[in-house]
């Protein structure tokens, strides 16, 4: 029996389709599943759909989620896409939107569920990666 759990990644290619966030949040619960980790979907879906969402509302290329195994028991989800701009929201973490607002409180839900987050530019490559960071229960 092994003691050690060989570390993972995977990266999901999706077109910008209206079915693609939908598809993926799907593919982040069979990769859970698989590796025993069901314990953490309802968070991880929910980490993940803010940043799937995005890309596909305000993005008109392919975009990507990205899954790997952080220490035990833990997941780093990331979501590329090909807008070389980190999203306002990122920059301006203290920033909550007004009652009012009718965008702008899904990376509040990111904040508050995600044990690390954050945006960046691929440097020389086009396109940039809202990391939701590690997730854990």
């Amino acid at each position: 029996m092994a003691t050690v759990s060989p570390s993972w990644a995977y990266t999901l290619q999706l077109p910008h389709d209206p079915r693609a966030p939908g598809i993926a949040r799907a593919t982040l619960r069979t990769v859970l599943a698989a590796y025993d980790l069901t314990r953490l979907a309802p968070t991880a879906e929910l980490l993940a759909a803010e940043p799937l969402a995005n890309a596909h509302l305000h993005t008109n290329g392919p975009y990507a989620l990205r899954l790997r195994a952080a220490e035990s028991g833990r997941l780093r989800i990331g979501v590329w896409d090909s807008d070389p701009t980190v999203p306002r929201g990122f920059d301006a973490p203290g920033v909550v939107p007004p009652d009012t607002s009718e965008s702008g409180r899904g990376l509040h839900l990111v904040r508050a569920c995600a044990d690390t987050w954050g945006a960046y530019a691929l440097g020389g490559r086009p396109g940039r990666e809202a990391a939701v960071g590690r997730v854990s229960v």
